[in-house]
């Protein structure tokens, strides 16, 4: 039993991305789907793809990327903890914004969006974690 999906897949990216793993294979669920499809969209990982094969259960495929023979993913940090939910309004979040090497990825009422792009949209919500 897991008892943090989400950090379990963050873990999961951090320590093939330290190996230097090409793919790293996650148990599925739309949220992590879309967690994935984000980094994808953000440049942190090559592709992620559901794989359906006939006789065992789906999972989410994660395509690593690298620079040079280097993990473009340095580190992953989680922020909101099963504990505690770290939220924050647009004017907290445009304040704490991490560098241009960072991302941080926040869970909103229009879905996940990076911090710039919550910021841009006027948006705060829980703040899941950041990647550099």
């Amino acid at each position: 039993m897991n008892i943090h999906p989400i950090a379990d897949m963050l873990t999961r990216i951090r320590n093939a991305s330290a190996r230097q793993a090409q793919a790293v294979k996650i148990p599925t669920s739309r949220f992590k789907g879309a967690i994935a499809q984000l980094l994808v969209e953000t440049g942190w990982v090559e592709k992620a793809e559901v794989v359906k094969p006939a006789d065992e259960t789906p999972y989410l495929l994660v395509s690593l990327k690298y620079y040079r023979q280097r993990p473009v993913i340095r580190g992953i940090q989680m922020i909101s903890k099963p504990g505690q939910h770290i939220y924050m309004g647009k004017t907290q979040l445009a304040k704490s914004l991490p560098s241009k090497l960072e991302t941080v990825v926040v869970s909103t009422s229009q879905g996940l969006m990076t911090g710039a792009e919550a910021r841009a949209a006027g948006l705060g919500g829980e703040v899941l974690f950041k990647i550099w």
